[in-house]
């Protein structure tokens, strides 16, 4: 009897805990948008269209990175690149428009540079057996120093082409309602919802990040997975470069400075675990939204921008901090 009261009680505790997990970032989400809105003493103004459709295009970056990021923290990895990463892309993006090809083949150069970048990283992980701590943190000075090289360390002006209008506030035409670049996220983010839970690729991401001696145990090739995971994490952090070069309407070599930390607050802050094995891309999404509202709150209020950083970095680790208690529990 006792011994199926305390089973139970298990199992109620498991249920709760999975709902908290699933719950929390929307609460974290709620909670943000209602103290920024009485703090700001407007909340028609913070709540309104205009303001939401300024918020959603300032997650664009963010949210799409944080896709690739999800992959790769879930498979027990990092990418502190990311920034970097995004840097270059939109430098090469600028240099291909201006070098007359078409914009379609320019936004193909600047994904494939994150690519190249990504599978780069998977390589010196794999190959050289470097912890994936300090092989990306190596390739951030690397690929930044590539990026000013390439544009000649000022940034790269380019002449209007569709590729500016991708995170515009108004898109054209009106009946999107919101910029294009905000769909593209949301459609990758359900792909890739469908990729980790339905395909023998999300299986195995979540298997290598939970136990990557017993997967490899089990017959998966671990090395050329996680060479893949990294090259398909580059590639979204490239589709953001070209999504930075959209909004800025400019290459620039030094943009995107520390942006993993909001990157990787927001699969953390979504449910992810650092020790990997755990992740969910619609949790990340709800992550990139609570900094993309946070940072547009702090902007509102008036506060400087090293306040933003000191409440990012204390979100980090309070998430962090959730996480390891998480795991310890389980």
């Amino acid at each position: 009897m006792d011994t199926h009261i305390s089973t139970s009680a298990k199992t109620i505790s498991g249920i709760m805990r999975t709902w908290i997990t699933l719950l929390g970032p929307f609460l974290g989400l709620a909670l943000v948008i209602l103290a920024f809105s009485i703090l700001t003493g407007s909340p028609e103004k913070y709540l309104s269209p205009f303001n939401i459709r300024v918020v959603l295009s300032q997650t664009v970056i963010v949210a799409v990175s944080a896709i690739g990021m999800t992959i790769i923290i879930i498979s027990g990895g990092i990418d502190l690149s990311v920034g970097s990463t995004i840097a270059l892309s939109s430098v090469v993006t600028a240099l291909t428009v201006n070098a007359g090809f078409e914009p379609v083949v320019a936004v193909f150069a600047g994904i494939m540079a994150g690519a190249i970048v990504g599978l780069a990283n998977g390589f010196v992980i794999t190959g050289l057996r470097v912890v994936p701590f300090i092989a990306t943190l190596g390739m951030l000075g690397v690929v930044r120093g590539v990026a000013k090289w390439l544009a000649d360390q000022q940034p790269v002006n380019v002449s209007q082409t569709w590729i500016n209008d991708l995170v515009v506030t108004f898109p054209n035409p009106p009946w999107l309602l919101l910029a294009p670049g905000v769909w593209i996220a949301i459609f990758l983010a359900v792909l890739m919802v469908v990729v980790l839970r339905n395909t023998i690729f999300g299986r195995r991401v979540f298997a290598i990040g939970s136990n990557e001696e017993a997967a490899r145990a089990c017959g998966i090739p671990t090395k050329r997975l996680r060479i893949w995971i990294y090259s398909l994490g580059g590639l979204f952090f490239g589709l953001s470069g070209v999504m930075q070069m959209s909004r800025l309407r400019q290459g620039d070599p030094t943009v995107a400075a520390g942006a993993e930390l909001d990157i990787i607050a927001a699969v953390v802050i979504g449910g992810g675990s650092l020790s990997g094995g755990q992740g969910a891309i619609l949790g990340t999404m709800i992550g990139a939204m609570i900094m993309a509202f946070l940072r547009n709150g702090c902007q509102q209020m008036g506060w400087p921008n090293y306040v933003q950083e000191i409440i990012i970095g204390a979100i980090i680790v309070a998430a962090v901090a959730v996480d390891q208690l998480r795991q310890r529990r389980t």
